[in-house]
């Protein structure tokens, strides 16, 4: 009967480090998943963030070449206004 009870506890030891083993696996399962839906989270992010970046690159692209083409018509206005300027003085000195 002695033999059996070590046995009977021998067994009951063993199940009890695989009941002890799977929660481990189990919780590392479980972290490991949560570290994917992490990592899935900041890899959609990033690629929110990169459309964002090409978004405002190509808006910033267009408010540059809008700014130069402003500049050259001030430019031109201001021409103008020179020109019409010594048209105005040279019909007046006359």
């Amino acid at each position: 009967m002695n033999i059996q009870n070590s046995g009977d506890t021998t067994l009951r030891e063993a199940l009890g480090r695989l009941g002890k083993a799977i929660e481990t696996l189990e919780a590392s399962v479980d972290a490991r998943l949560e570290k994917e839906h992490d990592y899935a989270e900041a890899e959609a992010e990033v690629q929110r963030m990169g459309a964002d970046r090409a978004r405002l690159a190509q808006e910033l692209d267009k408010s540059e070449a809008r700014a130069e083409r402003l500049a050259d018509v001030n430019r031109e206005v201001s021409r103008r206004l020179v020109t019409a300027m010594e048209t105005i003085r040279a019909v007046l000195d006359r």
